[in-house]
């Protein structure tokens, strides 16, 4: 989103839009990557170091600044900057002009100050000193506070010098910005999740599942009952229009992946029969229209499962007796157990999280995020979906915002392998090789969002390990299996931070090439 330069008092420096101001970060969910660096290719850990690096010390500018708070979530800042402070904007503007111009009896470039003054005007060059001083000016006035954009501002100037040599800028830039939000201690929150103990119920779930994958599929002459398979003709008629058709589809009664209703009409349908019913389209031109939709069973079959011994054991894994795969099932489901409790403590410890705590949301960063999304999917006349996008919209914000303000009291930092790890486990869902997409997010200046992200997931981690998270059964789960330990941290934070010294001084060592001499 770009927001315009409005100008009051100067009427002769006329609106721009600014560019390089801060911009919104992604709203995307994170996931944890399950790769390694080690098996990384050197590009892609190249790539990363290259981002990670510190980044240069900007020159700033000193500028008087004032903050107004509007709402919750969004400021005015009001900003000063003296005619010297301006003054290199200015000569740039001087320089810019006299590239571009021609005025008789000077060549192009130098023309002097006073010369453009009289032939173009001191408006044209306190506009394009303004334009180009303004992002700057403002980045500097942030960071004389604490304020976090969360999207760009709307700059308002409201006073430029007059002429050269006095004067000074003024200009007001409204910005919504990341609320101050209280969190409580984490010592005080309590969870609770699900024991581990394995019982005969789930290794038995687990042993029919295992069943299914070698069942056959037998032709039965009876009604259809929930599970089993029809293989069924399906039309869909909206007035005297037909609007869909299928034939000779399997679908299993129960899945619920097909029409709404689909599994009632099926229930009790023996094959040759044919039965009508009413249901919203799922798809299609017609999405979310009601037909009449007629669905014809052709042949009705159940799947018939093996017998648990040891034959079956051999047939559907590497062991040879029963006892063995039902020890394995036990295994198997006593470390999904295990896993879940860290999935369901840290879900838990979000939700009492934003129980706890009051987290103002703000509505314009949402109505952009909104905006954008309906515009992708060409549906901005879509009030319904609008409604339901808003609604998504606004919680991934809000769990954004807490968790950002989660991360800072934390103090978490992403090393460089969490990073890699996360950029290897994104690209491979974009299917793109990394280094490929390490580039792209590079060129767009993504990179930083991404450990945005990645400190976020960490920060339910950290997070966990001040809390003392107990099972069903009382006893105190331990977790650090999957959220990691604050030691193991340091030990990594000072290993990238020697490998970055070890760089560095290998660079700055490394003997500058020339060009060999000619004979």
């Amino acid at each position: 989103m770009r927001h315009a330069t409005r100008l009051h008092s100067a009427p002769e420096v006329k609106g721009r839009t600014i560019d390089g101001l801060p911009v919104r970060p992604s709203y995307v969910a994170v996931q944890r990557a399950a790769a390694t660096e080690a098996e990384h290719p050197r590009a892609t850990r190249d790539a990363v170091r290259r981002r990670a690096r510190t980044p240069d010390i900007l020159e700033t500018i000193e500028v008087k600044s004032a903050v107004e708070t509007l709402e919750p979530t969004k400021v005015k800042l009001t900003v000063e900057v003296d005619y010297d402070e301006l003054k290199p904007s200015i000569d740039h503007a001087y320089e810019h002009i006299a590239e571009q111009v021609n005025i008789p009896g000077f060549r192009k470039g130098k023309v002097p100050p006073r010369i453009i003054d009289q032939r173009v005007g001191w408006g044209a060059v306190i506009e394009h000193a303004v334009n180009d001083g303004l992002s700057g000016f403002y980045r500097d006035a942030l960071g004389e506070t604490d304020l976090r954009p969360l999207a760009q501002p709307e700059i308002d100037v409201t006073d430029v010098p007059a002429k050269a040599g006095e004067g000074q800028l003024k200009f007001t830039a409204e910005v919504e910005v990341r609320p101050e939000i209280e969190l409580p201690e984490l010592s005080d929150v309590d969870l609770t999740v699900e024991s581990t103990t394995v019982t005969d119920e789930d290794v038995a779930e687990r042993m029919d599942a295992l069943r299914e994958r070698f069942g056959t599929l037998v032709g039965v002459d009876r009604p259809a009952v929930e599970g089993d398979y029809i293989v069924i003709d399906l039309k869909a008629v909206i007035g005297d229009e037909e609007v869909d058709s299928v034939s000779g589809v399997s679908y299993q009664i129960g899945s619920g992946n097909m029409l709404e209703g689909l599994d009632e009409a099926l229930t009790g349908l023996s094959a040759g029969e044919t039965t009508t019913f009413k249901a919203p389209l799922a798809g299609g031109d017609h999405e979310g229209k009601e037909a009449d939709v007629t669905v014809t069973a052709t042949s009705v079959k159940q799947r018939d499962l093996p017998e648990v011994d040891d034959d079956f054991a051999q047939l559907a894994s590497e062991f040879d007796t029963l006892e063995e795969l039902t020890d394995d099932l036990k295994t198997q489901v006593a470390g999904i157990k295990t896993s879940n409790q860290a999935v369901t403590a840290r879900d838990a410890l979000m939700e009492k999280l934003l129980e706890t705590v009051e987290v103002p949301v703000p509505t314009g960063v949402v109505e952009a995020e909104v905006h954008r999304h309906l515009e992708s999917e060409s549906r901005l006349q879509d009030d319904e979906h609008r409604a339901e996008v808003t609604a998504d919209a606004t919680k991934a914000i809000k769990n954004q915002i807490l968790l950002d303000t989660l991360a800072e009291k934390l103090k978490v930092q992403v090393s460089q392998g969490e990073l890699v790890e996360y950029l290897v486990s994104a690209s491979q869902q974009y299917g793109m090789e990394p280094s490929e997409f390490i580039q792209t997010l590079e060129q767009g200046g993504q990179i930083p969002a991404m450990v945005g992200e990645v400190a976020r997931s960490k920060a339910l981690a950290v997070a966990l390990r001040q809390i003392e998270v107990k099972d069903s059964d009382g006893n105190v789960v331990d977790l650090s299996e999957f959220i990691g330990s604050d030691e193991t941290d340091e030990a990594q934070q000072a290993l990238n931070d020697a490998m970055a010294q070890a760089q560095a001084a290998g660079e700055a060592e490394e003997p500058e090439t020339s060009e060999p001499a000619k004979a």
